[in-house]
């Protein structure tokens, strides 16, 4: 009977464990960015980045840097002017900020 019992707590004891889910360490949500290609703006997004990581902005580049960020993630995110999350030009957006068409941005941080 105790064996039973011992098997039976056990066998619970990993089902409890591998139904309860494992972060991904994403900030999960979108952040959404401006960029201009051939004149035109366009609307670039990152869905569930990842946290811990710099990111350059697929669009950005020397000459035209991204702008205009929507932080729509569930956590800071942390816009460098420079690529590679460098220099000592940057912006923390919080969770849900935004910022207008001024705000130019070439990488970004979440955490």
């Amino acid at each position: 009977m105790r064996l039973r019992n011992a098997v039976l707590a056990a066998t619970s004891a990993v089902a409890l464990v591998l139904a309860v889910p494992v972060s991904a360490n994403a900030a999960d949500g979108v952040f959404r960015y401006t960029y201009r290609d051939g004149g035109a703006d366009q609307r670039g997004e990152l869905v569930d980045p990842p946290s811990g990581t710099c990111i350059d902005l697929p669009g950005a580049t020397e000459a035209d840097p991204a702008f205009a960020p929507v932080n729509r993630t569930g956590g800071s995110a942390v816009e460098f002017l420079e690529f590679g999350c460098r220099g000592d030009i940057y912006y923390t957006l919080k969770p849900g900020g935004s910022a207008g068409r001024r705000l130019h941005v070439r990488s970004v941080l979440f955490s």
